[in-house]
């Protein structure tokens, strides 16, 4: 029997989700406002209801090409290991938990359902609501994509901060705003400005350097630190997953969690091969969802790497009408160009 409160959250499609958390974002604490809207294009409400309702969901997720481990069920107490707010996951997940047992307000907005089951994990943790309004939204979905129960049995282990993660919220936010210092002779333009794009990945984290008006990807490519494909099989070079650096596979897509205006603007190219992927890019000039493979640094960046990638735009949303463009000779150009815009439904 599901319970009222399962019943309830599952009432809503994804337009509702990305709307509630759209109207949150500006109470969230901005170390993890682009964060947790992050997190809700890491694991779409859509994709997951097309895999739930498909006849043969394995052919399903051959055909969308997914690599990695897209499923939240294997990721209860960890998907959120990039965001400030995973520190109070345990209280977080008991608040839940113990607001599913007593819920009974059906018709009660769903932005507001969230705003006050972590305005009492907040008063609980003692800390403000804005630091745990992020990741209660993230728990929320969480119920939805796992079941009350596999929510519940879950042990709500959390990972201990380090790094800069073991600084205050607003210290973070600051330390992500910063570029590395140029030199005394920084000013020139003749001189190669060097910069750093600070990473997060399922399991470790560090930085790597970026030149000037250099794509991401490709800046990766040149961190030969360690071992990238032992530890994740969709990286061939660097920690960034890539395949084509042409914008043609979507592997190499990424969240932004800080430095976002210090990124080339999305060009068309980047703009439709997004959307038939599905990966729901905001219409932003610079948002904080990318392709590593087409944007460009002009400062110091933060990101963070999803657990897999895959192309199910085209399917699961309804694209339509696509028509190509003729390709360039140029290697990261030949790529097709959507023309037209997700058509406006979502699951």
């Amino acid at each position: 029997m599901t319970n009222t409160f399962e019943a309830y959250l599952n009432k809503f499609n994804e337009r509702d989700w990305l709307a509630a958390v759209t109207t949150l974002a500006p109470e969230i604490h901005k170390v993890d406002r682009a964060g947790t809207q992050i997190w809700f294009r890491f694991f779409p409400l859509g994709l997951f209801r097309y895999l739930q309702s498909a006849e043969d969901k394995e052919k399903a997720v051959q055909a969308f090409v997914i690599k990695g481990d897209y499923e939240l069920k294997n990721q209860i107490d960890t998907s959120h290991h990039f965001l400030y707010g995973h520190r109070y996951w345990k209280t977080v997940k008991a608040a839940i938990e113990a607001e599913s047992a007593v819920f009974e307000n059906g018709n009660i907005d769903l932005a507001e359902e969230i705003r006050q089951v972590a305005a009492l994990a907040a008063e609980k943790l003692k800390v403000d609501t804005s630091l745990v309004l992020g990741i209660t939204a993230v728990g929320f979905m969480t119920v939805v994509q796992t079941g009350l129960d596999n929510f519940k049995n879950a042990a709500g282990e959390v990972e201990k901060p380090k790094g800069l993660m073991t600084k205050s919220p607003d210290h973070i936010v600051s330390e992500r705003a910063k570029d590395d210092s140029q030199g005394l002779l920084g000013f020139l333009k003749t001189i190669d400005k060097k910069f750093t794009v600070n990473y997060t990945t399922p399991g470790f984290e560090g930085k790597f350097g970026i030149i000037y008006d250099e794509e991401i990807a490709s800046a990766s490519a040149k961190d030969q630190s360690r071992d990238w494909k032992a530890a994740d099989e969709r990286c061939w070079e660097g920690v960034v997953p890539v395949e084509c650096r042409s914008a043609a596979c979507g592997t190499c897509w990424v969240g932004v969690l800080g430095g976002q205006d210090k990124l080339s603007e999305v060009e068309r190219l980047e703009r439709g091969a997004v959307k038939i992927f599905g990966y729901r890019q905001p219409e932003d000039e610079k948002p904080f969802l990318r392709l590593a493979c087409q944007a460009k640094a002009y400062g110091n960046v933060s990101i963070v790497i999803p657990p897999w990638n895959g192309t199910f735009g085209r399917e699961v949303y309804g694209l339509e009408h696509i028509e190509l463009e003729p390709a360039t000779t140029s290697a990261k150009q030949t790529r097709t160009i959507v023309k037209d815009a997700v058509k406006n439904q979502l699951m």
